[in-house]
């Protein structure tokens, strides 16, 4: 049995996510406002104060991250960076910090989405940042020590999302959050690193 970190543990690929690991490992919660720890990425500080909390662990997986939808021709800098502070940077902050709380043969396990390589309309904020995350695993992954690994789920539109988001994603075909759930099993439980599992 395994120690797990899961950062948004409340949403809904995060619920998905517990029922399918708690089953075989011990996790730990993380949210906003809900979860064994509570931790707000945007804040100074938070991601160094949640692992002094945690202390050692042997993976971290980040369900977490939100973004900016709506049309390029309105879209504002301070818009655009919703995404790069909260999905881009607070992930990468998990990585950089929580290497040095991870077991030797660890993983990290962050959240992208399909939107890196199928762009929408009203999505160029999400489509950066997803694919920027693919980015730091694949570069991350050569440089990690100690046998540590680091991977990326990217899953289409979820069915349980579509009463939201589906209008965004039109013809999409979507995926349950427990299929989406298994991509982040694979991360975890299975050997691979810089790895981007598509789960479409």
């Amino acid at each position: 049995m395994s120690k797990i970190l899961l950062i948004g543990a409340s949403g809904t690929i995060g619920q998905a996510v517990l029922a399918n690991l708690g089953a075989r490992h011990e996790v730990i919660t993380v949210g906003r406002s809900s979860g064994t720890h509570r931790a707000d990425f945007s804040r100074p500080g938070a991601v160094a104060q949640l692992f002094e909390a945690v202390g050692t662990v042997d993976a971290i997986v980040s369900t977490a991250g939100n973004l900016h939808f709506g049309p390029l021709a309105d879209m504002t800098p301070e818009q655009f960076n919703l995404g790069l502070q909260d999905k881009l940077l607070g992930q990468v902050q998990l990585a950089l910090i929580g290497q040095k709380y991870l077991t030797d043969g660890g993983s990290i396990t962050l959240t992208a989405g399909i939107l890196s390589i199928e762009p929408i309309r009203n999505g160029a904020s999400a489509t950066a940042v997803n694919a920027a995350i693919e980015g730091f695993v694949a570069a991350a992954a050569i440089e990690l020590p100690r046998g540590l690994r680091i991977n990326a789920v990217s899953p289409t539109i979820l069915t349980e999302s579509v009463g939201v988001y589906g209008p965004f994603f039109p013809g999409f075909d979507t995926v349950s959050a427990e299929r989406a759930a298994r991509g982040y099993q694979r991360s975890v439980e299975g050997a691979q690193t810089g790895r981007v599992y598509r789960v479409q």
